[in-house]
């Protein structure tokens, strides 16, 4: 069999030029793929006259007297006929096509037909087969790489001087600039390995996994919300930190495959492996109201399987979702089998609009799980402890005293480190309530707060039950609420059975909290930063002394609020307090006893205190009201009670330090077909889990109906001839720019052939043979001559090869959008390397989510955060797909919707406008420069030391000249507006150090935002 390089030795040059054999894979196939396929190939039902040209048996088979293609006879090939017909309604193809062949190209098809029309197999489909490099060759990249570079009569380029090499493998590895240690540190390595030993260090910072996992996320189309309807959050953020860890530990890549596409079948899955499953949940979804489930269980699985197919095999096998592909060899029956991996998921098709869509693990640390087990095991003493103190109180209930006990003066905790038990809570996010444990400006009682959020309005409502609360006489509701000073609300309010008490200030005809059904206003807005006693009378709500109090809920208008220790106090009767008298309580139960209640408790609950009982079960109903609802009856009581809360607390916040995420496995088994015309409700006929025919055949484990197991080692097995080429093509892309495949992700009949296919073939023979070992490749790839070479060249010899694919000058192209705003921050020394978590949100302009986003979406409105989260990397900026960041969609990042194989690389004014005006750029440019006035006392020290910074060289004498009369021009205009210059200087929220004047600061900003700017800081050159 053919070699690949033998396939494709070049590609793009016109007939005329090429060498005397015309080669089907290189020369013929795309020209037919382009203009005749989609009439004559692979799709039935697309195909005209019943005439295929993609393949000989039909091509070369003579029907009524005409043979379509002759071998070595043009001039009795139809085909040739056809294609130099002046006739219009003979000629091909036909004019309404809108495809025209050139001159050239009939030439070669002219050629291929005389010389014996031998077809191939698409090029992507051979096997891969490793090519000799020679052993005297210093670097195989560079030896394989040397021929297509002489043909084209190139010159490789010098290699780049210290300077640009440390930078540009710095941000190659880590997506960061070098420092000036780090620099430093590799100008005065003389050592032969230098260069290696710096990549080396590179290679082993974990912020190589950062940079790494921001490529393979836009390929698993992750984000972090939803991106239907409401487009809410969703928490997946443990998949993209996996991910981070993966490529940091240097995870096989099979192993790296095997575990997204099938961790849950492994046996024992542990937490990453599951984990790992989330690349299947990456996927949109939606909790829209009226779609129809079935739809969306089809829709769901059609995307995961597409997905897959384009990530691994870079095959578009969802263009055979309603049809046979009009392209490749991907059968609508092949795409249904690969469905069919997928079909049986047990998520459910909608996704409630919900943060934890099941299914969803928890994923503790060692750590984590032994602080969990042992909160756990200390609450269930606590509450033992409870009940045996309860089983042994005295109690006399008041209800059964001879005489009307008199009134009592209580304060009744409705909650405060969590919610009563037996109660029912929602919020407006659909999430469960956000409780912070051991706030950093301390919890008013206890140890948790109960956390609101949002721009625009957040409500948090209990409902209460088996822990009835009475109104007492002259009862007075308080709660502590403490207002976030940078993000104080406009108004709170806590509400009690449908009634508002508000605080804050009276509203405008356009205010948020305006529109009537207010209530009643108690006073100004609480003082932001300290904790604060809100106080109503139970009257202000409407209540009568002795009700019921059925529900409460607390809101904040616009901001953010941390509310604790809620309470009711007043005079209470004993005799008919429900929380005194367990037959008061008893008879409250009704018909039906709360679900907390022992199973052998509810008949006798359900007969009520009236009829008569077992003594023994009405002991031990005692008992449970007097554990679980009561006020405690005796000081031991109290105390056990005390314990237990306590515990309980400590309990919940250990289960809340544990993240979670949205994970895949299969539920029931469904019967998967191929759906007529694409439509979820017109089955045909019925598949059976498989791969595409065109490929290598499937080898399951174990008989029976093969499994996602199967598929994923299917995918990395040796004999499947895609997922290497893709991978490694896919690496390729990331260092040198453009993949050697420029189609990454495609490879099929529509994609471009390699450019250089023994490279390709070579490098994913080694990829396989190395035991998939990533960071080897890696470093394969940037210790070549390639890699290293100087980026510039003569006009005349760019001109050879615009594009760079061969590969002369060595890589040069612009930031991504993640390394743009990263290098600001690096440069500036503000950046927050915290690794993982969930998503920030740093600055952003006004009025970019609230225009795209539903009322009741937890995402409509924007809430800045503070402090550090504003300059963590933006590998963890917060992703919602309906509005992604402005600086990611200004800089061409993907909005995650779908899989990404390669970004495209826009010059747009709005890119500038932002690199010179955005908040956080303008405040890079402040932190550098005043970075720049401490490093040195004159302003060439200074100005050096801004180009070592931000550039990792120092400026030559123009440079210097320019700059220095740039600084003075800007000290002069700060001078004489000392206004502007503080501006400048209090860009952001990060504390200027003040180390000289304010005008002197701002003038060096100013200087730091030229630099920062240059095209060469934007660039990875």
């Amino acid at each position: 069999m053919k070699s690949l390089s033998a396939l494709l030795l070049a590609a793009a040059a016109p007939a005329a030029g090429r060498a005397a054999d015309v080669e089907f894979n290189r020369d013929v196939r795309p020209i037919l793929s382009d203009a005749c396929f989609n009439c004559h190939g692979f799709d039935a039902k697309a195909r005209k006259a019943r005439l295929r040209l993609d393949v000989p048996d039909v091509a070369f088979t003579e029907r009524n007297g005409v043979t379509p293609i002759k071998p070595g006879d043009p001039k009795g090939s139809e085909v040739w006929s056809r294609i130099t017909s002046a006739d219009a309604d003979l000629v091909m193809p036909p004019p309404h096509s809108n495809k025209k062949l050139t001159a050239a190209q009939k030439e070669t098809i002219r050629q291929w037909i005389e010389q014996g029309a031998k077809y191939q197999k698409h090029w992507s489909f051979e096997p891969v087969t490793r090519p000799a490099v020679p052993k005297s060759a210093a670097h195989p990249v560079d030896a394989l790489l040397a021929g297509r570079m002489a043909k084209a009569g190139l010159k490789p380029t010098r290699e780049a001087d210290r300077e640009t090499l440390v930078r540009r493998v710095a941000f190659a590895l880590t997506g960061l600039p070098p420092t000036i240690k780090e620099l430093d540190e590799f100008l005065a390595d003389k050592s032969p390995t230098a260069y290696e030993r710096m990549v080396d260090r590179y290679l082993a910072s974990p912020r190589f996994g950062e940079e790494m996992a921001r490529h393979w996320l836009d390929v698993a189309r992750y984000a972090d919300t939803h991106g239907l309807h409401l487009d809410n959050e969703r928490q997946m953020w443990a998949y993209r930190d996996w991910v981070v860890r993966a490529f940091n530990q240097n995870l096989p890549f099979d192993r790296f495959t095997v575990w997204q596409l099938a961790g849950d079948l492994l046996p024992d899955p542990t937490p990453d492996q599951l984990t790992a499953t989330g690349f299947n949940r990456c996927n949109v979804s939606t909790g829209e109201g009226g779609s129809i489930e079935d739809e969306w269980r089809y829709r769901n699985a059609v995307d995961r399987a597409a997905t897959a197919a384009q990530a691994w095999l870079g095959l578009t096998a969802g263009c055979a979702v309603c049809h046979d592909h009009k392209f490749d060899p991907i059968s609508a029956k092949d795409f249904y089998s690969l469905y069919a991996f997928f079909s049986s998921s047990a998520d459910p098709p909608l996704d409630g609009n919900v943060s934890t869509h099941g299914p969803f693990a928890k994923l503790p640390t060692a750590a984590q799980k032994a602080a969990l087990d042992a909160a756990a095991k200390a609450e269930a003493a606590a509450r033992a402890r409870v009940e045996a103190a309860a089983t042994a109180a005295e109690y006399a209930d008041p209800a059964d005293a001879p005489d009307t006990p008199d009134k009592r003066r209580v304060t009744d905790v409705v909650f405060d480190d969590f919610f009563p038990a037996g109660s029912t809570n929602r919020n407006t996010t659909r999430n469960a309530a956000d409780w912070v444990a051991d706030p950093p400006f301390g919890a008013k009682s206890g140890r948790r707060v109960l956390r609101q959020a949002n721009s625009y309005f957040h409500e948090d409502s209990v409902q209460f039950r088996l822990k009835p609360v009475v109104v007492p006489a002259g009862g007075t509701v308080e709660a502590w609420v403490r207002l976030d000073p940078r993000h104080p609300p406009l108004a709170v309010a806590v509400v009690v059975n449908g009634k508002k008490v508000w605080w804050g200030t009276d509203p405008s005809a356009d205010s948020r909290y305006s529109g009537g059904g207010l209530g009643t206003r108690k006073g100004a807005l609480p003082a932001p930063g300290s904790w604060v006693l809100l106080s109503a009378p139970a009257a202000d709500f409407g209540l009568a002394d002795d009700g019921p109090l059925t529900a409460l809920a607390l809101q904040e208008y616009g901001g953010v609020a941390y509310w604790d220790a809620v309470t009711v106090s007043g005079e209470v009767n004993p005799a008919t307090d429900p929380l005194a008298s367990c037959k008061t309580w008893w008879r409250g139960l009704g018909k039906k006893g709360p679900a907390e209640l022992p199973a052998e408790l509810h008949a006798v609950a359900a007969g009520g205190p009236d009829v008569k009982h077992r003594p023994e079960t009405v002991a031990k109903l005692r008992a449970f009201y007097l554990a679980h609802v009561a006020r405690p009856v005796t000081d031991d009581l109290a105390a056990r009670r005390a314990e237990w809360d306590r515990a309980r607390a400590d309990r919940e916040a250990a289960d809340a330090a544990v993240p979670g995420t949205m994970v895949f496995q299969d539920g029931a088994p469904r019967d998967a077909f191929v759906m007529v015309r694409g439509q979820y409700d017109k089955p045909g006929e019925k598949v059976v889990p498989n791969v595409p025919a065109v490929l290598p055949p499937l080898k399951p484990a174990k008989p029976g109906s093969p499994t996602r197991l199967d598929l994923a080692n299917w995918l990395v097995a040796p004999e499947n001839p895609l997922t290497a080429r893709v991978a490694a093509n896919r690496l390729w892309q990331q260092f040198f720019g453009v993949g050697l495949v420029k189609t990454s992700s495609d490879f099929g009949t529509q994609g471009e052939p390699p450019s250089h296919p023994e490279l390709l073939d070579w490098l994913a023979d080694e990829y396989r043979t190395s035991g998939w070992d990533t960071k080897k490749l890696v470093r394969l790839l940037v210790t070549s001559a390639a890699f290293r070479r100087a980026a510039a060249q003569s006009p005349a010899e760019r001109a050879k090869d615009p594009e760079n694919r061969l590969l002369a000058r060595g890589p040069r192209f612009r930031l991504d959008a993640e390394q743009v705003r990263d290098n600001a921050l690096f440069v500036g020394g503000l950046i927050d390397l915290t690794v993982g978590g969930r998503g920030v949100r740093p600055y952003q302009p006004a009025n970019i989510w609230e225009p795209v986003g539903y009322g009741d979406s937890n995402t409509r409105y924007y809430l800045q955060d503070h402090g550090a989260a504003l300059y963590r990397r933006s590998l963890y900026v917060f992703l919602k797909r309906t509005a992604p960041h402005p600086f990611l969609a200004n800089f061409d990042a993907p909005n995650r919707e779908q899989l990404c194989a390669v970004r495209d690389r826009t010059n747009t004014p709005l890119q500038a406008l932002q690199l010179m005006n955005d908040v956080q750029h303008f405040e890079a440019a402040r932190a550098v420069a005043e970075r720049a006035l401490a490093a040195g006392q004159t302003t060439e020290e200074r100005i050096t030391f801004l180009y070592r910074a931000v550039l990792a060289r120092k400026p030559d004498a123009d440079e210097l000249r320019l700059v220095s009369a740039a600084v003075a021009r800007q000290r002069e205009l700060y001078r004489a507006d000392p206004d502007a210059a503080r501006k400048v200087v209090h860009a952001g929220e990060s504390k200027p150090k003040r180390l000289a004047p304010d005008d002197e600061t701002a003038a060096w900003t100013m200087v730091a935002n030229l630099v920062l700017n240059l095209d060469e800081t934007v660039t990875r050159n």
